[in-house]
């Protein structure tokens, strides 16, 4: 399971998409939702608005996220 940081409270599942790559743009999260099967904690979920919180799992086709706060996420730099 991939985990993903976010600054802040919240991020919805529309940037969530988008910052995995999974659409290029806001605007293309209502018609990826319409077609591909996504799990927000075990539910389904088709709305891009949906508010999604650290803890919160997001099942999308072919792999699955774990959000994260940004503060608990080790530094990937390599040492030296």
């Amino acid at each position: 399971m991939q985990e993903v940081p976010i600054h802040g409270t919240h991020i919805t599942l529309g940037q969530l998409l988008k910052r995995l790559g999974e659409i290029g743009a806001g605007g293309d999260a209502r018609a990826y939702l319409a077609q591909a099967a996504v799990r927000v904690n075990g539910e389904p979920e088709s709305r891009r608005g949906r508010k999604l919180r650290p803890g919160d799992v997001v099942a999308l086709p072919g792999r699955t996220v774990k959000l994260t706060p940004a503060e608990s996420v080790p530094p990937t730099r390599p040492a030296g």
